[in-house]
């Protein structure tokens, strides 16, 4: 009699709503669009092993079991988080017996980064056979996380979050075909929309939410008051270890480095609001001060010493405003890589040149013998000499000719240092003549 009662589940929204053919997926035009990559595989008839890289929520899943759909595949679907080799070889005994009735099977495996290097090499035999097509789905670079082997069998398509347009369009999707009771006024549809920031699935979640917040409270009308009363809202879409997180210091560092303060206080905020480490922030400050703006301000790397330290003694969030103005001082500050690109070229010359010995007269001389020997002798202190300078003398090996590694740019201190470095190669010049 208890069955009587029972509630059958009913499917998530977005699998209510997960679209039936090619034309029904919203997003993704760059792909699927008349003359576009994906939209002309499909059209070829014959299917071929592929990985979809991009952020959650934008139809990855959709498009492999629409994959399968199209060309009248088996589908079977492994997750890598939850399978390893066994459930691989497992799969493979399916795919055997599809084969054996006819059936062709497609192999879709969700997040492929989590496998191991074991595990991509025991996919794929099966995958160069030919026994499955291949659909790895990823939100991670794959050209880190795929071995080369099996990412040389496999077309990379890079999906994109969805447009606001788009989004709404799934809004108005799911009220004419399943949230028919509910009526959303436009402020509200925005809320959503901004809060999904570009997850079509995020965004399906939030509208089944406000779906039992409203049968909850007996509320037939949707309002932007209502979804920040009764849903816990969060914008932030921000992976801390993944590509985002990456995408994302690169775009700070670039900003800084391009003299624009407010994108790199962007940034900044974007990646504190996200969970970004600050200490991990603060050590790519003071990485920033020393490679894109050096000599030219030696004040903006006291400065940024001084953020991270501050950040150290006080801690979340009233340390965030020392590293905040720091970035601005940054981006703001002249800019020079003299030093930077200096080290590099210096660094790489002697990693290839042979060891070559320090000159006689620079050589240390602390016992009589050393200096019996000559250790030092001719020796000029540059203190003794007319303006502090040596004029004449040499400092590298002998037969080394001067590298000019250090470029002084025309910018801040280092427009300074150029011209002294100018002029004390007069001075050689008089001595050497």
């Amino acid at each position: 009699m208890a069955d009587l009662f029972r509630t059958l589940p009913t499917a998530p929204l977005a699998e209510a709503l997960r679209p039936a053919t090619l034309d029904d997926v919203v997003g993704q035009s760059h792909l699927l669009g008349p003359g576009k990559p994906l939209r002309l595989a499909f059209e070829s008839g014959k299917p071929h092993s592929m990985i979809l890289w991009g952020p959650p929520g934008v139809g990855k899943t959709t498009l492999a079991r629409l994959t399968a759909t199209a060309f009248g595949y088996e589908f079977i679907a492994l997750s890598a988080v939850l399978s390893g080799v066994k459930d691989i070889r497992g799969s493979m005994e399916q795919a055997e017996q599809n084969l054996a009735q006819g059936r062709p099977t497609i192999l879709f495996i969700d997040e492929i980064h989590r496998f191991n290097k074991s595990q991509q090499d025991a996919l794929l035999p099966f995958v160069e056979s030919g026994l499955v097509t291949f659909i790895g789905a990823t939100t991670e670079n794959p050209s880190f996380e795929v071995n080369s082997a099996l990412l040389s069998r496999a077309q990379v398509y890079v999906l994109e979050v969805l447009a606001d347009d788009e989004l709404r369009l799934l809004v108005a999707r799911a009220r004419e075909r399943v949230l028919t009771h509910l009526q959303f006024d436009e402020t509200a549809v925005n809320v959503l929309v901004g809060y999904a920031d570009g997850d079509a699935r995020r965004l399906l979640n939030l509208l089944e939410q406000a779906d039992t917040a409203a049968g909850s409270a007996g509320a037939d009308s949707i309002t932007a008051a209502f979804l920040q009363d009764a849903l816990s809202l969060n914008a932030r879409r921000f992976d801390k270890g993944g590509d985002n997180f990456y995408d994302q210091i690169s775009a700070l560092h670039k900003s800084v480095r391009g003299s624009n303060p407010d994108a790199a206080l962007y940034w900044l905020c974007r990646m504190l609001d996200g969970g970004a480490d600050a200490k991990y922030l603060s050590r790519r400050i003071v990485r920033m001060a020393w490679e894109d703006i050096g000599l030219a301000d030696p004040r903006a790397i006291q400065l940024a010493n001084d953020a991270a330290a501050t950040y150290e003694r006080l801690g979340s969030p009233e340390g965030e405003l020392a590293l905040a103005q720091a970035v601005i001082y940054l981006a703001v500050a002249p800019k020079s890589n003299a030093g930077y690109v200096a080290y590099n070229e210096a660094i790489a010359f002697i990693r290839k040149d042979r060891s070559r010995e320090v000159p006689i007269h620079l050589r240390n001389a602390p016992t009589r013998l050393m200096k019996e020997l000559g250790h030092g002798k001719a020796y000029r202190y540059a203190h003794d000499e007319p303006e502090g300078y040596a004029a004449g003398e040499t400092y590298l090996p002998e037969g080394l000719p001067a590298p000019g590694w250090y470029r002084p740019v025309a910018r801040g201190l280092e427009e300074k240092i150029g011209a002294r470095l100018r002029h004390l190669g007069e001075l050689d010049d008089e001595a050497n003549r």
